[in-house]
């Protein structure tokens, strides 16, 4: 789904108000973590990820590859921190 900045912006005021919900270690992106993330989709709209010190790949390499295998839309990505977005069939966020 591709996002207008309009949209991004909205969906950024929403998640800085968030926690991140999935970390990213030494291990990177592993099967498992995509995993985790997929499932993690299924209760959640707007996903907030963390990378750790101890993560030897960028945000934007992490963003990515967890956009690709989910097949969500990136939102944000500053610091150590992404922001990423994928719609349920009847969304709860109502997009402006």
């Amino acid at each position: 789904m591709i996002l207008s900045g309009k949209q991004k912006r909205y969906l950024r005021a929403l998640g800085s108000k968030e926690k991140a919900i999935i970390m990213i270690g030494k291990e990177n992106i592993s099967d498992t973590l995509i995993e985790s993330v997929q499932h993690a989709f299924n209760t959640h709209e707007l996903l907030k990820v963390s990378l750790l010190k101890s993560c030897e790949i960028t945000v934007h390499e992490a963003a990515i590859e967890l956009s690709a295998a989910t097949g969500a839309s990136i939102v944000q990505e500053i610091g150590h921190t992404l922001l990423l977005y994928k719609p349920f069939k009847e969304r709860v966020i109502k997009l402006p």
